[in-house]
This record gives structure tokens, sequence and C-alpha cells, in this order.
């Protein structure tokens, strides 16, 4: 398989080639860029950052340079079409929707789907019927949906045309795709993969299978979370007879601006270079260094760590052991309150939750550093065990309150609106959706029935500091409602 970078050699070429910019971007190679940004940057990168040349290729209809890149992709992970998406798998998402679907068809959906999802649904005028995730009490987290589950929902609506899964969730649990697939296609429906946390997925046995592996007709990935892609960057991946490759060409250039950053596009080039190369040792990597973390936070008492035991519970298919989820309650602290404790320390973490905090490995992490990090989070959480703080009770901060839906998202995104006191919108439809990131998944989405529960749930989620996302009010006191 070759593992040379067609698109970056091309982007590097162009470089080389000192030509004189007389287009876009208007500063010019970097000549008329802020300095401190151009020093941060270095002169070569603010010199690749270039516009559509003919050389270069584009992305709305790809034929040398980007084509050879995106097909190179495909093969790296075994479907018959990438498209490389520089709107991360937000926009990735909803052109995998908006292109298989037509407007007013039905697609199941697991209620702790992220809210790029719920922007799909009102793009494409598409019908969501929802389907509440299994709950696992022990860490207060959302797990998987399951294919009885899906299989009951599909029979009670033959009008259902997808299925949406999010596998592997934030957490790394996974999803029983093959099975799932398998209901869904036996009743004519599509599966469409939420992959964002499994771009790493397919290179190591020791890891959950891909859901192209698992019989997927579609997913979207997150190739700048878990590979070495810049931040933003994603693939979006067909495979099939099922889906009209032709239409999500379509939708993709549609929902894809026509002034493409080719840095970042040439770093999805790179990251998939590298799969080719070494996908299998780069798995590998990062599940070594987790697992150290792991081991190291099970030796203080009162952390409980996530581990593969979660695959007793019978919807998880699979667990991804390059996130490291710690349960904080029983030293006396949140996951909020661990979090920032951390940084205070000089280290960031990915996800916290009220009962967690979330550590995410990935190869990179196999360096000199990661054993004096690992020892100083051991010696944080140490510290904090010592104070001998009150247990906290377990919080069901993610067994979300069930939303009902009046109007489609749709329909009540483009209905008239009014801005009214949030503690007093019970009995009112949402226009917007309330989300709380990370991890970015909905309470509620334009179109459904705000109630004293759901206003109480926010409330306590605001109280814990956990930032708003979606909302045009990050305070939530006031909401946007449909006019009565």
């Amino acid at each position: 398989m070759k593992i040379h970078k067609p698109l970056c050699e091309a982007v590097f070429n162009y470089e080389k080639a000192k030509v004189y910019p007389l287009h876009t971007p208007g500063h010019k190679g970097g000549r008329g860029m802020d300095h401190s940004l151009l020093a941060a940057l270095g002169k070569r990168a603010a010199a690749i950052d270039v516009s559509l040349m003919s050389e270069l290729d584009d992305i709305h209809c790809p034929e040398g340079c980007l084509k050879e890149a995106q097909e190179l992709a495909a093969q790296v992970y075994g479907s018959d079409s990438c498209f490389f998406a520089v709107n991360g798998t937000t926009g990735a998402i909803h052109a995998m929707l908006i292109g298989a679907l037509k407007p007013g068809e039905k697609v199941l959906i697991p209620r702790n789907a992220h809210r790029a999802v719920a922007g799909a649904l009102v793009l494409g005028g598409l019908a969501a019927v929802f389907l509440p995730p299994e709950y696992d009490e022990a860490f207060g987290i959302n797990t998987q949906i399951t294919p009885e589950a899906v299989e009951k929902a599909l029979a009670a609506d033959p009008y259902i045309k997808a299925v949406l899964v999010t596998s592997p969730n934030y957490y790394g649990l996974a999803a029983d795709l093959k099975a799932i697939g398998e209901i869904a296609h036996s009743r004519g429906a599509l599966l469409l993969v939420d992959e964002a946390h499994g771009a790493h997925l397919g290179f190591s046995a020791a890891l959950p299978p891909s859901a192209l592996q698992c019989g997927a007709d579609a997913c979207a990935q997150s190739t700048h979370k878990t590979l070495g892609a810049l931040t933003q960057c994603s693939m979006l991946h067909v495979k099939g007879q099922r889906i009209d490759q032709k239409q999500i060409a379509a939708a993709m250039s549609l929902l894809t601006t026509t002034s493409p950053n080719y840095l970042l596009m040439a770093s999805l080039d790179a990251a998939r270079s590298q799969l080719a190369a070494r996908g299998a040792a780069m798995a590998e990597a990062a599940l070594a260094v987790a697992e150290k973390l792991r081991q190291s936070l099970r030796d203080i008492e009162g952390l409980k760590v996530l581990d593969s035991g979660i695959l007793e519970r019978s919807e998880v298919a699979g667990f991804d052991g390059t996130k490291v989820t710690v349960n904080v309650a029983n030293i006396g602290i949140t996951g909020i309150e661990a979090g920032e404790i951390l940084r205070e320390n000089g280290l960031a973490v990915e996800l916290v939750d009220r009962n967690n905090v979330l550590f995410l490995l990935t190869y990179a992490d196999d360096n000199e550093e990661i054993e004096s990090i690992i020892n100083k989070i051991k010696e944080i959480f140490h510290i904090i065990k010592k104070q001998n703080k009150p247990v906290l009770a377990l919080s069901n901060n993610c067994q979300m309150p069930v939303a009902q839906q009046i109007l489609s998202a749709r329909q009540a995104f483009y209905a008239d609106t009014e801005a009214i006191a949030f503690r007093e919108a019970a009995g009112r439809i949402c226009s917007e959706q309330i989300s709380f990131y990370p991890p970015g998944i909905p309470v509620i989405i334009p179109g459904e029935l705000l109630t004293e529960e759901i206003i109480s749930y926010c409330q306590s989620m605001l109280a814990l500091g956990l930032p708003v996302s979606g909302s045009q009010d990050g305070s939530l006191t006031k909401i946007q409602v449909v006019k009565q």
C-alpha cells in the first residue's frame, strides 16, 4: 500500500516554486501576517496557507492530488469513498445525513447523539425517532443502545429509513454495530455511524472493530481527535451500494467552503500516511500508555477506573482502552473539581462530568514525558485523598430527562420565536438547543417541550460549572421559544 502523501507533496512543491501570490489569502504567504502569529506558526506554515491553485486540485471536484489522497484514505479504512472534511465531524455528520436521506424521512437516533445530529435534522428537514441508551449507575454514564431496542423501534415504525449510532461514545464504549447493522439492513434501513471518537479503530485486535468493519453504510470520523491531523479535520466514509455516493459528494460540496484550508487538508493526508505506515504500532502505543495510567490510578483507594469489565454489560460490545475514565466521587470531589485541580497543576483533561474525569491517550503520549506526567496525576489524587473529604453520592447527571417532541426541529428553528425567562419556560416549545460541552449532547433540541424537570436539570448542570453550548444565552437566563 502506498504511504506517500500526494496532497502534502503538491502543497510543498508549490511552496518551493516561490510563486509570488497575486491572489488570496491577503497575508500573502505570511508577508502581511501579524508578527507574533507568524513567529508562532513559522514562515513555512504561513507560506503554504495557499488558495485554490490548479496544481493543488479542488475539493469540490477532485481530479488530481486531492482525489488520490482521498482514495488512499479509503484504502486504509476499507471504504469505497472517502471525503476530506474541513468543518470537523459536525460537517461530515451533516453531509452524511443530508446526502443519505430525503427531507421528511425518519432516522432512528440515540438520545445521547452529539448536537451536530440535531443540526442535520434542521438542515435536511429530517424526522427524528429517539431511542434512549442504556445507563450505568456505577459511573453515572450512558452506555449504548441495544440491538433489541433497535429491532423493536424499526418493527414499530416501518418508515424509519436509517439508524444512526454514536459508537464509540465519549467514554470509549462501542455498540454492537454488527448486530444493529444486520437488523437495520434486514428492514431496508441504513446504518450510519458517528465514529468521531473512533478514527483509530480497526488497526489493532485489542481495540473494538471499526464501523466499516461492522457493516456500516457510512461513518464520520474525527481524524484530529486521536490521530495526527490538525484540529477541525475529519473524514466521511461511504461503503456499499445502499447509499448514492454521488449524492453524498453533492452534500459535501454543498456544505463545504469554497476556500478550504490546505494546511488542514494536507494534515489529513499526512495522518493517513502515518496510519498506512504504522497504524498497528500507533494503536499499541496508545493502549500501552493508557494502561500505565489506568493501573497507577487503580492503586489509589477510592478511585474507580472504567475498564474492560464494562463489557459485562450486554449493550457494550467493545471498550476503547485509550480512554481512561476515573470516577472520583469516593474521594469527595466532583469530576469538575478534579479537572480544575489538574488544570491548576498544568494538566488539561478531555472531559469532566459530575462523577468522572476522562483522560484521552494517543500514540503521541508514548514519549519521555509520560512517566513524569503519570506520577504527577497520581500525586495529585493522593493529595486529594489525604484530605479525607466526605464521599459524594453518585449523581445521575448523564441520565437526562426525556424530552417530548411537538414540532419537527426544522419547523421550530424557522418558526417565529421570542425570548423568555428560562425559569418560566415550562410548557413552551423550545426553538434552540441546549447542550453542556463536553460532551455536547443536547438536553433539548428545537421542537421539543420544555418541562420543569428539564429546566431543573439544566440549572443543576449550570451550578456544577459546566459550560452551555448551542443556546444563544450561555447563562440560560433567557431561552428562545416558539411564539404561541
